[in-house]
């Protein structure tokens, strides 16, 4: 019995198309090829069929001529409709982050090594729907975005994905599974809040007031790794070649940490990393430096793209114990 059902929920993967995650290039094979007639493919059949038993009835040379000649035709389309997928090479690109809620960018890279075109080739996500078609010169390759809803934060991945053609003349339908080895990192849907009010002592989610703001300009710098864009002196880098950081003197510049701990647990797990990644959007924007505590993990004060990263990423990834 155990068997039976291991060859049967194979056959059910067979069937299904269900593979697992294939890395780097896959190169689709004559096996994996498959082609079964389009409802056209079928009526061109039947057609057949009355021509063929009416030129064997009243012994119509031209009748048998016409028959063959369409026969052929059609069995020239089922070898190019097979041929327009078949040793097509697929890979998969780097998909940029989103935010729960967004639709992730899956890039799917369709090499053509032939020296034939294989125009019309649809390429469609099996679970969400999302499809494109391209068309692929001879010796070219071309890209293939797939916009894949991302309901929940974590790692989504690509899943199943279907090729499919009906060129030359949709009578027949040749289409092949891949799974390439993707994933995209979505984050928390951010929450639209303020930022935690300013405290005299670096609790969770308080401000700590620093010799150094953003209020007033007081000078320039020569610019560090760590340095927001947004306070580099583009003029004066136009000017001197030389990257230059605006210092700012006032109140205004603070480090806040956010603490999940200061979050009400009332408001439930997702709400609450919401809220974090809310926060971290605000402080990015105003210029503050800001760290991350979670459970099992600190990061750092600071600033920037990659720590506005970091800390999406660990909220993404965060699973409560």
């Amino acid at each position: 019995m155990p068997a039976a059902a291991t060859l049967g929920g194979r056959v059910r993967a067979w069937w299904a198309g269900e593979l697992a995650p294939e890395p780097g290039r896959v190169v689709l094979g004559q096996r994996r090829v498959y082609i079964v007639p389009t409802r056209l493919g079928w009526l061109f059949g039947a057609t057949l069929g009355i021509l063929l038993v009416g030129s064997i009835n009243y012994a119509l040379q031209l009748g048998f001529a016409l028959t063959f000649l369409l026969a052929g035709m059609g069995l020239a389309a089922m070898v190019h409709t097979t041929r327009n997928l078949a040793r097509l090479a697929v890979s998969a690109g780097r998909a940029e982050p989103v935010f729960a809620g967004e639709a992730a960018q899956f890039r799917l890279y369709l090499e053509n090594p032939s020296p034939h075109d294989r125009p019309a080739i649809l390429v469609r996500h099996a679970a969400s729907g999302a499809q494109v078609v391209v068309d692929l010169a001879a010796r070219s390759a071309a890209e293939a975005v797939l916009g894949v809803p991302a309901p929940r934060r974590g790692w989504l991945p690509l899943t199943r994905v279907t090729l499919e053609t009906r060129f030359p003349l949709g009578l027949f339908r040749a289409w092949s599974y891949v799974r390439p080895d993707a994933r995209c990192l979505v984050y928390p849907r951010p929450e639209a809040s303020a930022l935690p009010d300013a405290a005299p002592a670096a609790d969770a989610g308080a401000l700590r007031p620093q010799s150094r703001g953003n209020e007033d300009f007081s000078g320039l710098r020569a610019y560090q790794l760590q340095d927001s864009p947004r306070h580099v002196a583009w003029k004066a880098a136009a000017r001197s070649d030389e990257l230059l950081t605006k210092q700012f003197a006032g109140t205004a510049g603070a480090e806040l940490w956010l603490d999940l701990a200061a979050v009400p647990r009332a408001l439930g797990l997702e709400a609450r990393v919401s809220r974090l990644a809310g926060w971290i959007l605000a402080a990015e924007r105003q210029g503050l430096r800001y760290g991350l505590r979670l459970p099992g993990l600190k990061l750092a004060p600071d600033q920037g793209d990659a720590h506005r990263a970091a800390c999406l990423q660990a909220l993404a990834l965060y699973e409560s114990r």
